[in-house]
Order: C-alpha cells, then sequence, then structure tokens
C-alpha cells in the first residue's frame, strides 16, 4: 500500500512507552474517546511537523512507516497497541515519541447526530443573528467540555475560544460545512 499524503492523516495520539515484555506500545491519545485509534487495522508512525505550528510539511521531509495492528485495548487511559512485525520491548521502546496517524477515510463511521472533531476544522462559525465569527481552527478538550478555537486561519488570530457545549452549539451543518452558535460577536 502506498503511503497517503500528510493532509489525508489525522494524529490520534503519540508513543509513549513500551508496554510488557512482547513488543507492545503504550499510546497516549489526543481524545478521551479515541474510537478511530481503538478500531483502525493500520497506522502510519512518523515524525511529521505538526501543521499547527505553521510547518509546511513537504512529501520529501516526511518519512511514513505503515504498521498493520494486530490488538489495541484501553488501559489506564492509554490505547496499549499490538503492532505487526515489533515483538520485543527493545523494538517498542525504538518507537517512543513517535506520533500515530490514521487515514481519515479509515474513521469508523459516526453516528448521525455525531462527528469527528477533526471534520469541523474549516467550518464557518455563524451566531443566530446570521453575523460570521470566523473559522473553526481547533478543537481542545478540557475536563469538563470541548472547546472550539474560533478565529482567522490565514493569519493564525484566535478570536473566541467557545465551549462546545448544546447550550451554545445549535446546529452542526457538515455538508455546508456551517456551525451555528449562540455566542455574541462582543463576547470575548
Amino acid at each position: 500500500m502506498s503511503a497517503p499524503s500528510p493532509n489525508d492523516l489525522i494524529e490520534l495520539g503519540a508513543i509513549s512507552e513500551a508496554q510488557g515484555l512482547q513488543g507492545q506500545v503504550k499510546v497516549r491519545p489526543h481524545s478521551s474517546e479515541p474510537v478511530a485509534l481503538l478500531s483502525s487495522k493500520s497506522v502510519w508512525l512518523s515524525l511529521i511537523p505538526r501543521r499547527d505550528v505553521g510547518v509546511s510539511v513537504s512529501t520529501e521531509q516526511v518519512s511514513l512507516t505503515e504498521y498493520k495492528v494486530k490488538s489495541a485495548k484501553m488501559h489506564s487511559g492509554n490505547v496499549v497497541m499490538s503492532l505487526e512485525g515489533i515483538s520485543d520491548r527493545d523494538q517498542a521502546l525504538a518507537l517512543k515519541g513517535a506520533r500515530i496517524l490514521v487515514a481519515r477515510d479509515a474513521f469508523p463511521k459516526a453516528d448521525s447526530d455525531s462527528y469527528y472533531w477533526v471534520d469541523l476544522i474549516g467550518c464557518k462559525a455563524v451566531n443566530l443573528q446570521d453575523e460570521v465569527l470566523g473559522e473553526v481552527v481547533d478543537i481542545t478538550e478540557n475536563s469538563a467540555h470541548g472547546v472550539i478555537a474560533i478565529g482567522i486561519p490565514e493569519t493564525k488570530e484566535m478570536k473566541y475560544l467557545v465551549p462546545f457545549v448544546k447550550e451554545v452549539v445549535q446546529k452542526v451543518d457538515l455538508p455546508n460545512k456551517t456551525i451555528t452558535l449562540d455566542w455574541q460577536s462582543d463576547w470575548q
């Protein structure tokens, strides 16, 4: 299988440590519900520069290695994975720090009333008064709920940090890449 474009891959976590003696790796997932990571049949490991730090990635800079996933399970807030070709602790330790990426089209289908946060990035954010607030440029999670960062992607200017809760998020329209919020344009 040929390597997908770096723009088609979504970073879902990073290898933090070896787990046990049989070559399993401990993955620190970026999500509290790592459904896509747990269901992936294959993953790509790399030290790709992160897109959010403004680094342009060329295909010459990218060193991707595909691994088939033999097993993946949750353990103490981490995902423990067994990867084909990694059979001892030393091989697993050599992967420490590698970022885990999965092709977006390999994600399990989301329920009709749910979606992956990565699909929200790039959506236009409008309020109930039909004012354009900006574009979703990032999504983070705190202990209580998600937070969407709305700003201007070209300048990296952040305008709003909005709680991703049902009282604020009125509608998500993925086909039209629009999120409607109960949020005033003068709120900071």
